[in-house]
């Protein structure tokens, strides 16, 4: 089954989420989760889905069903076929994010000798 762009944008913001806030844990017997609702939250504040609460929560159960992300204990979890996705989105995004890296590292006059100009 295909996921569309929206189920694609939740599953990478998803392991996104989990990626990031796992690095925060010194502990690494410990893992962090979210609910569907803190993530519906996350969703909406990020306003990359400029769909309806109630059109999200579609999209994870439709996620839920293709077997990419699990509700376990009230915690939505990354399946293994979903965090193989959400890998294959990341690695697809990499070049992308190394750009804006290497932009915010140097700037980016910084790589050419001489700086051309023009009148607007």
């Amino acid at each position: 089954m295909k996921t569309s762009k929206v189920q694609n944008y939740i599953l990478f913001t998803l392991g996104k989420w989990f990626e990031e806030a796992n690095k925060k844990i010194k502990n690494s017997s410990l893992k962090v989760s979210i609910s569907k609702t803190t993530f519906i939250d996350l969703v909406k504040t990020a306003k990359f889905a400029k769909k309806q609460e109630r059109a999200l929560y579609k999209n994870l159960e439709i996620l839920e069903k293709k077997k990419l992300v699990e509700y376990k204990n009230k915690e939505l979890e990354l399946t293994k076929k979903g965090k193989k996705l959400y890998e294959e989105i990341n690695d697809s995004l990499k070049p992308f994010f190394n750009v804006f890296k290497k932009l915010k590292d140097k700037n980016p006059i910084g790589y050419t000798k001489k700086v051309q100009t023009i009148f607007k």
